[in-house]
């Protein structure tokens, strides 16, 4: 059994990561990468994820997405990935027929003609994902579930209470939250324990050509620590393939979208305030020694 996926992106460091293990591992079909403007531009966003399709020869369609947030101001992150958002590694010829602003059709008519419902896996802001849900309400039956990296019911990493992706806008995570489909949030809590450590970032290199990408993007990553560097993306994947390896609690999260906490998700840990009910699988911890293990076994599943 295969898992269908699509990927809503800004890649990115670790989004390179989480794309190369989604079109490598045979438990996942990968049916479509959008992009977004989130930790680059989303002209760069867009030309990274072709150059990762292309780099592992891979037949899937890239549409670019949203060039800003719903109503906040655009930060990007290029302080931490670069102004190209992937650098340290020659990918050859840059791609030049850039698909722009289709996303949110292309999601849409992608979703509709599968038979089965899809699993959504937003590793940027969720701005796509919110103008689908808005535009297109009938989606919702043909989504199963969505897999988001974001948030933090702990430390945030934009604001002592928000995390970036859902900082950069919160009104889309607000929707996403609010939609009545199955959320399982990917955030903070489980990201800054899932360190590849540079044991691990040592045998990734020596990994073929696919390890040799993936290190020399890791040597440009400027969020490491002692421990090692966040892989908050791959965890996304990494929960789909290997659940048991997290610990989750269901909560509702209720998204901030104002004031000095904009972009704070907080969990109604209590059950106090919505009749006990919750809107999403909230990870709240990680093996990671088993993560670090099974991320070097994903990156030798890579024939580029």
């Amino acid at each position: 059994m295969t898992t269908k996926i699509i990927m809503d992106t800004d890649p990115g460091i670790d989004d390179a990561a989480a794309i190369s293990v989604a079109i490598n591992n045979p438990e996942i079909e990968l049916e479509l990468i959008t992009t977004v403007a989130g930790n680059v531009t989303v002209d760069k966003t867009t030309k990274n994820a072709m150059k990762l399709v292309k780099f592992f020869n891979a037949d899937i369609p890239v549409a670019g997405g949203a060039e800003q947030p719903l109503i906040k101001p655009f930060e990007d992150a290029a302080r931490v990935h670069g102004e190209s958002g992937m650098p340290g590694y020659d990918f050859g010829v840059e791609p030049t027929d850039i698909p722009v602003n289709n996303a949110v059709d292309v999601l849409y008519h992608t979703i509709m003609a599968n038979d089965e419902p899809i699993v959504l896996v937003p590793t940027g802001s969720y701005t796509n994902i919110a103008v689908l849900l808005t535009e297109h309400p009938d989606v919702k039956t043909k989504i199963e579930k969505i897999v988001a990296m974001g948030g933090a019911i702990g430390t945030g990493n934009m604001t002592s209470a928000a995390e970036f992706n859902v900082f950069t806008d919160p009104h889309a995570a607000e929707i996403l939250y609010k939609s009545g489909i199955p959320v399982v949030m990917v955030g903070l809590d489980v990201t800054m324990k899932a360190l590849l450590t540079q044991s691990t970032l040592d045998t990734v290199k020596s990994l073929g050509k696919a390890g040799e990408m993936l290190g020399a993007i890791f040597n440009h990553y400027y969020e490491g620590n002692e421990g090692g560097i966040p892989m908050h993306d791959v965890n996304t994947l990494a929960y789909l393939l290997k659940p048991e390896m997290y610990k989750t609690i269901p909560y509702w999260i209720d998204v901030v979208t104002e004031g000095p906490a904009n972009g704070e998700t907080v969990a109604d840990i209590r059950g106090a305030y919505h009749d006990g009910k919750t809107n999403a699988e909230v990870c709240v911890d990680i093996d990671a020694d088993a993560f670090n293990a099974w991320f070097i076994e994903e990156v030798k599943k890579m024939n580029a």
